[in-house]
């Protein structure tokens, strides 16, 4: 699968930034991968970092929608039938679902960050309807940082920009939990501010 990727890889680089955004629209298409490999480019000078950052962030925003639409328009059903082709498991949907009904919206950006859910998040984003602008906006914002962070490793490591997807796991899921204590720490403290301001009212 990672071989054939990487053929195709070859031909979308001729498309320049174009090539990448293109690549990442696919869930199926491991960021982990593709993005070391641009990083490598941009170390042998024929890229920019910051166009391609953006490239991938954006490639990496329209990516989810297939799965957000498959759960909006689809429902659970549909999704466990068809999650399959792509490359969602029964466990990641479950657990996807568990962590949207802990802690709501704000899991469109947060779970970018934590391996098991990052992928079929956007499931339960559409089962629940939430708001097409809001999903996309968290997305974005959650797969800019991520997505120059791989292109980052891939230029300082070189030649050896394969090395970059096993480096990044292990950071990845330490960040997504500071993220998520902030996001929580933030939604406990509106809570209760809000619960304050009805006693005065």
């Amino acid at each position: 699968m990672n071989d054939l990727i990487l053929e195709a890889m070859d031909f979308l680089k001729q498309l320049s930034y174009f090539g990448i955004l293109l690549a990442l629209c696919f869930e199926f298409v491991p960021a982990e991968l593709v993005l070391p490999l641009a990083g490598y480019w941009i170390y042998n000078g024929e890229f920019n970092i910051h166009l391609m950052a953006l490239a991938g962030a954006v490639g990496g925003t329209i990516g989810p929608m297939t799965l957000y639409a498959l759960g909006k328009y689809g429902g659970r059903p549909m999704v466990e039938r068809y999650g399959k082709f792509f490359l969602v498991n029964q466990k990641q949907i479950d657990a996807s679902d568990r962590f949207f009904n802990k802690y709501g919206a704000s899991v469109a950006f947060v779970a970018r960050f934590l391996p098991l859910v990052r992928t079929a998040i956007s499931i339960p984003c559409g089962i629940a309807k939430m708001n097409f602008v809001k999903f996309s906006i968290y997305t974005f914002l959650a797969m800019y940082p991520i997505t120059y962070l791989y292109l980052y490793l891939g230029l300082k490591l070189g030649p050896h920009w394969n090395q970059a997807g096993e480096l990044l796991s292990r950071y990845t899921q330490p960040i997504g939990i500071v993220v998520l204590t902030i996001v929580v720490v933030y939604i406990t403290f509106r809570i209760v501010k809000k619960k304050k301001e009805a006693k005065v009212a």
